[in-house]
């Protein structure tokens, strides 16, 4: 539409060539924008990026934002969008979320994340549930969930780690120890080669004897 020779007087009870609105029409906002070394003022349904409505008995105004990295807000200390990158927390805009909190990435939030409490113990050395009866084993500690996280798709950490451990008795009271089976093994195959050599030098002396 044209509004005359002057187009940015839309929405204007009073305006002027050079600076443009002075005064707004009911339920509009007063913006007062700025283009390098110019500035003039419009007259808007709603504030752009950066800015908010401040409704006043005299007129309405774009406020800007006062919060570092927000996008828009609903009042100068409390901002509602935040900059691409940065996630929302409790009316701030954050680079990564505060301690006890996680990331929602397809909102760009920080909610209340999975608390755990302390670790345990280590456990005691066992392999197989036995104690005994080898060199090494694993130990384990846990810790429990304290809170659930307020999201289902929000992760909690591991509640429980394993080590490896070397067993204070390698041999169980009472019992014979075994040998680990590769050690089995060996023993094995050294005990076929030497009867192997002493069948072959058996065969030896027979044919040396009978060609004598």
């Amino acid at each position: 539409a044209n509004y005359g020779p002057n187009p940015i007087c839309k929405g204007c009870l009073s305006c002027s060539k050079d600076n443009g609105c002075i005064r707004c029409q009911h339920k509009l906002f007063f913006f007062l924008r700025r283009e390098g070394m110019r500035q003039y003022g419009e007259c808007l349904h709603s504030c752009p990026s950066g800015f908010y409505g401040l409704r006043t008995p005299d007129m309405n105004i774009c406020s800007r934002c006062r919060i570092e990295n927000c996008d828009s807000c609903f009042s100068k200390d409390f901002c509602t969008k935040c900059k691409s990158g940065f996630y929302s927390h409790r009316g701030r805009c954050f680079r990564g979320c505060p301690a006890g909190f996680a990331a929602l990435e397809e909102l760009m939030e920080c909610v209340e994340g999975c608390e755990v409490g302390q670790w345990s113990e280590w456990g005691t050395c066992s392999r197989n549930n036995k104690t005994c009866g080898f060199k090494w084993g694993l130990e384990t500690r846990t810790r429990q969930i304290v809170k659930k996280p307020a999201k289902d798709t929000i992760p909690c950490p591991t509640i429980a780690e394993s080590r490896r451990c070397k067993m204070a008795l390698r041999h169980c009271p009472g019992g014979k120890w075994r040998r680990p089976a590769k050690t089995k093994d060996k023993k094995k195959k050294k005990k076929n080669l030497m009867e192997r050599a002493q069948k072959q030098h058996s065969i030896f002396l027979a044919t040396d004897k009978t060609s004598q």
